[in-house]
């Protein structure tokens, strides 16, 4: 028996296997597709996700191949100014295509020694008190102790499961491509900052060796999803910006729209969701890869607690508890700024204040931190403001934060010398630095960065290793 069966070799499925694998657990992935997807919908990542591509010493690997960006004009595009001092050592957006960050993600699951299977389909499931019966397209069968659904806004597995996915259907539609153009790049460059001072659902931009990347507006919604043909993008091209720039020899052809929806719960028995398969919602912000990738750190960390015999009553459940509610908040913002692109007199006028306002640090902070999701605060309780959040990277005694993290496992970051994690050595790495900038005497971190108690209380603690690292050894 596989102990995790993942649905999806997308990026989400790939770093939950890593994740997985890393624990010891024998994961396997599977996937429709006979191969990984040309298509590049996502084109960066964002502050969270490399702090947890950082924690597990993977950050360089991406930045080598990545392009950074200042973050102004990250909401709804609106002009304006990078805010200074954000709270991560990732000040950026690292403009990277999808396909690249998805290849990197395989790469390294598969170093870990996780398997994947292309061209295997997955399309019927029953579970009962000890595991998960998936079939296979071909007849076959495979069993597993727990499946998750990585599968997409289309997620076979979740429509298996009947899990509502209520939210509202795509109202605007927006083709994208990359194509060979002939108009020149000055003439190019024109035409796209012309058609962008009304017109945000619509981009041209070189990617390299005379290849654009190409979104222009649909002309309705399409029943059937299909990708467009060329002749239709070119047709587009020329409705909205009065000239098809010679388009030619086109690489790949695809169409979104700006469907919300969020599934009514991530965890059905020993079957759970993550990335697109719990949620969609327009690509506003480049917001949906990060949301599955960090569904996958924080769901891992507490699966494979599970699989492994450790885990403490509830903690699997904490992540529907903490993830969906993140995910609606990123579906609210989406939608906002959905309203904000239209061309309609009412929304309009809403952009030109809220342009204003973001004039002010205090909302052009506020909002840029939920694009970049630093400002993520899981409820733990009432108690000190840092309860429920991440700890951005920082010095420690023998080198950096985010470099001790790097193993999976919770750690105690300890100015007072006096704390001890005896009982939870193979699961919390103590760091004691008496010199560490942090304005509480400890702080225990979750295996995901994020904060589960601060204090200096002996007791104290071990009630909370308890609750998130369960029974001493």
């Amino acid at each position: 028996m596989i102990d995790v069966l993942v649905a999806g070799a997308g990026p989400t499925g790939v770093m939950l296997a890593a994740e997985l694998r890393s624990r010891g657990v024998r994961v396997l992935v599977v996937d429709r597709d006979p191969a990984p997807t040309p298509v590049v919908r996502a084109m960066g990542l964002h502050a969270r996700s490399l702090e947890v591509l950082d924690q597990r010493g993977l950050v360089d690997r991406f930045l080598a191949l990545g392009t950074t960006h200042p973050l102004g004009g990250y909401f709804a595009g609106i002009v304006a100014r990078q805010p200074e001092g954000l709270d991560t050592t990732y000040p950026y957006v690292l403009g990277l295509p999808q396909t690249v960050t998805e290849r990197l993600l395989t790469e390294h699951a598969l170093e870990l020694g996780v398997e994947i299977r292309r061209a295997t389909e997955l399309v019927g499931l029953e579970q009962d008190a000890h595991g998960v019966t998936a079939g296979l397209a071909d007849g076959s069968t495979l069993r597993a102790r727990y499946l998750v659904g990585c599968d997409g806004g289309r997620s076979t597995v979740r429509k298996l499961l009947g899990i509502g996915f209520p939210g509202e259907p795509s109202r605007v539609d927006t083709l994208l491509g990359e194509m060979r153009v002939t108009a020149s790049p000055d003439t190019v460059a024109a035409i796209n900052s012309e058609v962008r001072t009304t017109q945000l659902r619509f981009g041209v931009a070189r990617i390299g060796d005379g290849v654009y990347r190409v979104v222009v507006p649909a002309d309705g919604v399409a029943e059937d999803r299909a990708a467009p043909t060329f002749d239709e993008v070119k047709r587009q091209l020329i409705a909205t910006a009065g000239t098809d720039l010679g388009a030619h020899e086109p690489r790949w052809l695809s169409r979104f729209g700006d469907a919300t929806r969020l599934a009514e719960r991530y965890r059905s028995g020993r079957v759970l969701l993550a990335g697109d398969a719990a949620h969609i919602h327009p690509p506003l912000g480049g917001q949906g890869l990060n949301l599955g990738i960090q569904d996958a750190v924080n769901l891992g960390w507490k699966l494979a607690a599970e699989v492994n015999g450790w885990a403490p009553a509830g903690l699997l459940d904490t992540y529907d508890v903490e993830r969906r509610p993140v995910a609606a908040e990123v579906l609210d913002n989406t939608r906002a700024q959905m309203e904000l692109v239209s061309l309609e007199p009412g929304p309009r006028a809403v952009r030109g204040l809220l342009t204003e306002l973001m004039a002010f640090d205090e909302v052009n902070r506020y909002l840029i931190e939920k694009i970049i999701a630093i400002s993520v605060r899981y409820d733990l309780g009432d108690g000190h403001p840092l309860l429920g959040r991440r700890l951005r990277d920082r010095p420690v005694l023998g080198g950096r934060l985010y470099e001790r993290m790097r193993a999976g496992r919770g750690l105690l970051l300890d100015r007072t010398g006096a704390l001890s994690v005896d009982g939870w050595a193979d699961r919390v790495d103590p760091v004691v630095d008496p010199a560490v900038d942090l304005d509480v005497p400890a702080a225990l971190l979750r295996p995901d960065g994020h904060v589960a108690w601060v204090g200096a209380d002996q007791a104290d603690l071990r009630v909370h290793l308890l609750r998130w690292f369960g029974a001493a050894r």
